[in-house]
């Protein structure tokens, strides 16, 4: 950023003059004193963040402290006119200080845990908010707005619309609508018309409100485990071999009808490559598998299982289809155990790409 020495900082917001003796305003007024050049840092600071202004950056104030930003604007009424001297003094010794900083750290308990995010465990975070007695120095929105959905939709439906109303506004639109699409029908159109009425609400009120939710947030425990308990039981039964997952699910039917649904939800196994896989995502999926191991899933995907295997082959190039086909007679008839494992090395594959976002899966519900 360029900053101009000869800018001269104005009564009002937004008011900027080249010259003092060559604006027609001075001819109306009585000739203003300047500032000292011995300046408080209330002072320095209020003629730093106006030439930031002046030039056009963006100045996160509202970070600040209610406190500061009223020490602020107050400074910067008391403040007219400052000489071109001055205002080089400021800036140079305001680049001094900038360049002599060497490493900042986070302002605030919930910022620093968002540094370490993914370094500690989520049982740690917890611990620390509860020692700190859940003070939230910083702006509790923050840490609403970082907190994942799963753990803000208890709050929307315990809280009163209002409330809700207040949470849905300071969340990202894509938050918000997501959170609004897993409430029942009725409940969410409450809330949406209570949004409607937050236009006279203070922000007082929801800075308040922020460090309700934020407080309560900080209180849950702790979970052990972060998955849903049918995507665990899902992805062990994905590498198990067939009939010990068809023996386990069927023991789940009898336990919990329920439960043994959702881990079928969360079960993505050989048969199901061709209802979740794009045909074009094939040649990706089989280009770091051993062509040995493809030629023995494939193989062994017999019965119910053929339909898979001939969608992986359909999607390749017609050249290497007859080559893996030549070699899966040749193979001959493959054992049940050496199977499985093929096939998982193959769902282990997709997995994986998909985790590091190279190809989209087919949701169970969605179109094909």
């Amino acid at each position: 950023m360029t900053m101009d020495t000869d800018l001269i900082l104005g009564e009002g917001p937004g008011q900027i003059v080249s010259d003092p003796a060559s604006s027609p305003r001075m001819d109306l007024t009585p000739p203003l004193r300047q500032l000292p050049r011995h300046l408080s840092k209330r002072q320095k600071a209020a003629i730093i963040v106006r030439l930031l202004l002046a030039e056009g950056a963006e100045v996160a104030l509202q970070d600040l402290p209610v406190s500061l930003q009223g020490e602020l604007v107050h400074q910067m009424s008391t403040m007219r006119y400052i000489d071109r001297a001055t205002l080089k003094s400021v800036i140079d010794e305001f680049v001094f200080e900038i360049e002599e900083i060497g490493l900042s750290f986070p302002g605030g308990l919930e910022d620093a845990l968002s540094v370490l995010d993914g370094t500690i465990s989520p049982a740690t975070a917890a611990r620390v908010r509860k020692m700190s007695g859940v003070q939230i120095a910083h702006d509790p929105w923050t840490s609403v707005s970082n907190t994942p959905v799963d753990q803000l939709l208890p709050l929307l439906e315990h809280e009163s619309a209002e409330v809700s109303a207040v949470l849905l506004s300071k969340l990202k639109t894509s938050l918000a609508a997501e959170l609004l699409g897993k409430m029942p029908g009725q409940r969410a159109r409450k809330i949406a018309y209570a949004v409607s009425m937050t236009s006279t609400i203070s922000p007082d009120v929801v800075e308040r409100i922020g460090r309700s939710l934020a407080e309560q947030l900080g209180a849950q425990p702790p979970k052990a485990f972060e998955d849903d308990p049918s995507e665990r039981v899902g992805s062990i039964l994905n590498v198990s071999p067939a009939t010990t997952r068809d023996e386990v699910l069927e023991g789940l039917d009898q336990e919990d009808n329920e439960f043994a649904s959702a881990v079928r939800k969360s079960i993505f196994t050989f048969a199901n490559v061709p209802d979740r896989v794009h045909p074009g995502d094939v040649p990706k999926i089989t280009k770091d598998i051993d062509q040995s191991v493809l030629v023995t899933a494939l193989a062994a995907a017999t019965d119910e299982l053929e339909i898979a295997a001939r969608f992986i082959l359909d999607a390749m190039s017609k050249r290497l289809a007859e080559q893996i086909r030549e070699e899966m007679a040749e193979l001959g008839i493959v054992k049940p155990a050496e199977g499985d494992a093929a096939m998982n090395q193959i769902i282990a594959q997709i997995r994986a790409l998909e985790t590091e976002g190279e190809i989209t899966l087919i949701l169970p519900d969605e179109d094909s």
